[in-house]
């Protein structure tokens, strides 16, 4: 039987495709530069506010309080630790794949290693990476209103603004998650 063993569980019928796990860590690799990114976002967000900001609309109403800075705060800090989740299990797989690897001198490109485990780890590393997102997306709405008014004032920059951010977004992460589970199915 020239079987390979592709996991636990989980066999290829004759030999696993090539490359196979050289595509899993360039795509663990891009998340993880990714989540680097978002991560500077985070502390570029933190280091704009400032107690008693005002903003720049005209009306004082429309300057955030301290809730809003409180909420900025609480929104980078969960974004950074989803942003921190995904990129530790995302490196964890990565050093799996290549300890593994390292044995079978053989085959370097190809690991013998769960599908299933990888797959629900990508998944989770993926997941991390959306709710980082989102609450990058919460934080940056707060950033919005401490600079340019509250929503609830009807400042019309801030409006236009948010509506941007969430409108780009949300399509971007609807065409990440998509695909993310087209490739998680497949």
């Amino acid at each position: 039987m020239n079987e390979s063993r592709a996991g636990v569980g989980e066999y290829c019928p004759k030999e696993c495709p090539p490359n196979t796990t050289s595509v899993h860590v360039t795509a663990l690799d891009g998340l993880v530069n990714v989540n680097s990114l978002f991560t500077i976002a985070v502390f570029v967000g933190l280091s704009l506010t400032t107690k008693g900001q005002q903003s720049l609309e005209d009306r004082s109403a429309c300057d955030a309080g301290e809730s809003e800075g409180r909420r900025l705060l609480v929104y980078e800090v969960v974004s950074f630790s989803f942003f921190l989740f995904s990129s530790l299990v995302a490196q964890g797989l990565k050093i799996a794949i290549n300890l593994i690897n390292s044995r079978d001198t053989q085959d370097a490109v190809r690991a013998h290693i769960n599908l299933t485990l990888l797959r629900l780890g990508m998944l989770a590393s993926a997941a991390g990476s959306v709710m980082g997102c989102i609450f990058l997306v919460l934080s940056m709405v707060c950033v919005i209103e401490i600079r340019l008014g509250k929503l609830s004032c009807g400042s019309a920059a801030a409006v236009r603004s948010v509506a941007a951010l969430v409108t780009l977004v949300a399509t971007a992460l609807l065409a990440y998650i998509s695909t993310a589970l087209y490739a998680f199915t497949h």
